[in-house]
């Protein structure tokens, strides 16, 4: 098992509290929406609701939230095929997602994005990729693009371990070095690449993080259970990122409860590793932290039933939408290459 950083004491709530309550409060609220969504996405696919296969993000809801909280409106995410999470971070509604993990004319692309690839421009979420590190030099054309046009977005781009790994994040890394595009890197280190543990394919022990040299960046190995700092690590990233200083490569160091899939059972893993990080889940292990800074249980415990209440909402509708027509079926789905596409 990966050995996480600890997170940071806090003997006084009052002393230097640079996050404050309603912060605390909106990042519990996201990681609770994504925790509940996911869940209830997986409740809905053993009732054959659900088509496919989809990647839940139940483990590493602090990631999506601290990240997204720290955003500015504009700035634009690029999600991997374990996209969910950082949707509904974003800001997309439950009944979206649900709907389009269900192929309901209600959902977020009318059922033809599926789970791996959600996308809601209005929301910033530039697409989540089935191909593996195939965002990472999409992300940086949308960076120069922010940086050619004089515009402050910042683009963030997520991705696992295993993706540190390929061509393309090296391609992606090395230009955005050289041209300090404002784009921040982050990888969602949970401990396997599918089956693989990344540690047995991977020639340094954090696959990120020890790369970050070779391209003049600082090394930066986080707490990705720990949204507190996320949030923080996430703001700095997106001030340098702003100013004009380039890109950060942030490696969160994280674990996923169940499979790779909802096909994998998981049975790769030695004994007690998840009983492990299930002490450090992100949801239980805030809700001690906000009743550290004084918050009372039936603030959370609200913010707790009203998610659920959305969640079940969200259920109810996507059962009773229809399915997505067939006659959308060939429509937006290629480019012909024309100067209307081009402009």
């Amino acid at each position: 098992m990966v050995n996480q950083p600890a997170p940071a004491a806090r003997s006084d709530p009052s002393v230097n509290d640079d996050i404050g309550e309603a912060t605390r409060l909106a990042l519990f609220r996201t990681m609770t929406v994504i925790r509940l969504a996911e869940q209830r996405a997986y409740d809905l696919f053993l009732q054959n609701l659900v088509k496919g296969t989809s990647h839940l993000s139940i483990g590493q809801e602090a990631i999506a939230a601290g990240f997204a909280q720290a955003m500015q409106p504009g700035d634009l995410s690029f999600c991997t095929y374990r996209g969910h999470a950082h949707t509904l971070a974003r800001g997309v509604p439950v009944e979206k997602v649900l709907g389009e993990l269900m192929q309901r004319d209600n959902g977020l692309m009318r059922a033809k994005g599926g789970s791996m690839h959600l996308t809601s421009e209005p929301h910033g979420v530039m697409g989540s990729y089935a191909i593996v590190g195939a965002h990472l030099p999409i992300a940086c054309g949308a960076a120069w693009r922010a940086q050619y046009k004089g515009d402050d977005d910042v683009s963030v781009c997520f991705f696992g371990d295993g993706t540190a790994n390929i061509g393309a994040f090296h391609e992606a890394l090395n230009f955005a070095a050289i041209w300090k595009l404002p784009v921040v890197f982050v990888c969602e280190n949970n401990v396997y690449m599918e089956y693989t543990p990344i540690k047995d394919v991977t020639a340094v022990e954090y696959p990120a993080a020890d790369r970050a040299s070779a391209y003049g960046l600082e090394r930066i190995l986080i707490d990705g259970n720990d949204a507190d700092v996320v949030y923080r690590t996430a703001q700095a990233a997106y001030t340098r990122a702003r100013g004009g200083a380039g890109p950060s490569l942030i490696e969160c160091l994280t674990y996923r409860h169940s499979g790779h899939s909802r096909a994998d059972p998981a049975k790769y893993r030695p004994p007690g590793e998840l009983e492990q990080w299930l002490k450090r889940d992100p949801l239980k292990t805030y809700t001690q932290r906000l009743k550290m800074f004084g918050i009372p249980e039936d603030a959370i415990a609200g913010i707790e039933r009203d998610v659920l209440k959305e969640v079940d909402a969200a259920t109810e509708a996507c059962k009773a939408a229809p399915p997505a027509p067939l006659d959308i079926l060939a429509t937006d789905v290629y480019a012909d290459g024309g100067a209307a596409w081009r402009n």
